[in-house]
């Protein structure tokens, strides 16, 4: 090796290569930024409104740490030990669009990498037309990622793309790697993230979805299964014929698994439909704050209702959907619902498995579309998450498009999202900035009561005045005169037929 090749190793090992380096048909980009580009570049992670945080300090209470190895110098040291950190290079390919968007794919891989616990040392982008159908990124292509993996000493090769079973084996057998593809890490994250159990149960499902058609077998376990003596003659009852093989018996076992997920999932679902048909009985309106991952969603709703809910500025760091109360200025009550983010190619499985939780976005009066605005592509954020409603029945609702981190984003990116999205408010959960501007917006948004009423309410009647300072009406007017009561209000259909007989008339 030569004494430029030896110098390139080592600039590659210590990231001092932070722009990217011709290849002959490809691009090697250095992903071993301080921060991925796909995660926000802040000082400060919580803001006032974001309480305690006592769920992040559990969850940071095991991530593994760079540098530390598993092994144990002395047995007393076992309560201390921590786990290695992943070292991953990281493969993608540009088929389509312009090197700027392909390369803000690979550095989101890489941010969900590091989210994941991995240590990125590295990563190429390869220009194909379409992947190839035996290795992804083709043979020589495959060799070079190979000489980058031994050269960096990199354990895990992430591809930026869906694997077909081949593909990964193909790709395994040259680099001599683990290899798995942007799908199983999005999956490995919910894993990690979940905490309830219909979340639990959710990413399972997912996870064995993926897993079934690349379940593969290993010299002496694909053999056949049979009871007694194995052959033609005198095997036994039970043992004749083909049997059963040892994958055959894992895929039934999974597919057993998923059944019995697929029960406890709609099982869990009537208890949240109980709560949804609750809220909408009373005629309560319901407010659903989706978007991308790492927006800013959970921020967001701690700003308008002191939530306390995990902020981190990591991909998917909340999982369990969150609901709080809120009311208008003028009183008139709603609720907000904080939603799993989305992500460019979120799996087919993941959207399956979490239709029930997905539910509350299609369910719900208005969405707060939450964009990062201070991300290097938010309109491609855009187009993900709206594609995401589109599965989920959620095109037709009406949608506010909240431009967040506005502290941090360049002002001509928020006046060119302005221009392209009519109905906009720009925020910054952070800081507080124009979260006046957004209640205002939800308030003129949200269904109101539409029936007008004017009533004379008896005195011995305080409860019906009570009703009226709920959350379903609207009061316009109150005067207390000698027989009642006299009030203009504005109510919705139900409590119109309750207060019929107050109702005057002429």
């Amino acid at each position: 090796m030569s004494a430029a090749d030896i110098q390139a190793v080592i600039d590659r090992i210590l990231a001092k290569d932070a722009g990217m380096t011709a290849h002959s048909g490809a691009r090697a980009v250095s992903t071993n930024l301080s921060k991925a580009q796909a995660i926000s570049a802040l000082e400060r992670e919580h803001g006032s409104y974001d309480g305690d945080q006592e769920d992040l300090q559990d969850r940071r209470a095991l991530r593994r740490v760079a540098g530390l190895s598993t092994e144990l110098e002395d047995v007393t040291e076992v309560e201390y030990r921590q786990l290695r950190l992943e070292r991953v290079v990281l493969a993608g390919l540009w088929t389509e669009g312009t090197l700027a968007d392909a390369e803000n794919s690979l550095r989101e891989l890489a941010a969900l990498a590091e989210t994941a616990g991995s240590e990125v040392l590295d990563g190429i982008v390869q220009r194909r037309m379409k992947p190839d159908p035996g290795t992804y990124l083709g043979s020589g292509k495959a060799q070079e990622l190979k000489d980058i993996v031994a050269a960096t000493g990199a354990d895990t090769v992430v591809v930026d793309g869906e694997l077909a079973p081949s593909q990964r084996r193909s790709l395994e057998d040259i680099v001599l790697v683990k290899v798995i593809d942007r799908t199983a890490l999005i999956l490995d994250i919910f894993a990690q993230h979940a905490k309830s159990r219909e979340g639990k149960a959710q990413v399972e499902l997912a996870q064995m979805e993926y897993l079934l058609p690349r379940l593969r077998g290993w010299g002496e376990s694909m053999s056949r299964q049979a009871g007694g003596r194995i052959g033609a003659a005198g095997g036994g009852i039970g043992a004749r014929g083909p049997g059963e093989t040892k994958i055959e018996l894992d895929r039934r076992r999974i597919r057993t698994r998923m059944a019995k997920l697929r029960r406890e999932i709609a099982a869990m679902k009537p208890a949240r439909d109980t709560k949804r048909a609750n809220r909408r009985r009373n005629s309560v309106p319901s407010v659903a704050i989706a978007g991308y991952t790492n927006a800013g969603k959970s921020s967001l709703l701690n700003r308008l209702t002191n939530a306390g809910a995990l902020v981190e500025n990591a991909l998917f760091a909340t999982l369990d959907p969150t609901v709080r109360k809120a009311e208008t200025a003028d009183g008139l009550g709603y609720t907000l619902a904080d939603t799993v983010g989305f992500v460019r190619s979120l799996p087919t499985q993941l959207v399956e498995a979490f239709r029930s939780t997905l539910e509350e976005v299609a369910d719900s009066d208005l969405i707060l579309h939450i964009v990062d605005a201070s991300h290097p592509d938010p309109e491609g954020q855009i187009a993900a998450v709206r594609q995401v409603f589109s599965e989920v029945d959620a095109r037709k609702i009406p949608e506010i498009i909240v431009l967040n981190k506005a502290d941090a984003a360049d002002p001509f990116v928020i006046e060119r999202l302005r221009q392209r999205e009519p109905r906009n408010v720009v925020v910054s959960a952070r800081t507080g900035q124009g979260i006046d501007e957004l209640l205002a917006a939800i308030s003129e948004a949200i269904p109101r009561p539409e029936v007008k009423l004017e009533l004379l309410i008896p005195y011995d009647r305080g409860d019906l005045i009570s009703k009226l300072h709920e959350s379903d009406a609207e009061i316009l007017a109150l005067d207390h005169g000698e027989s009642g009561t006299h009030a203009s209000v504005k109510v919705r259909a139900g409590l119109a037929a309750e207060l019929e007989p107050f109702v005057l008339h002429g």
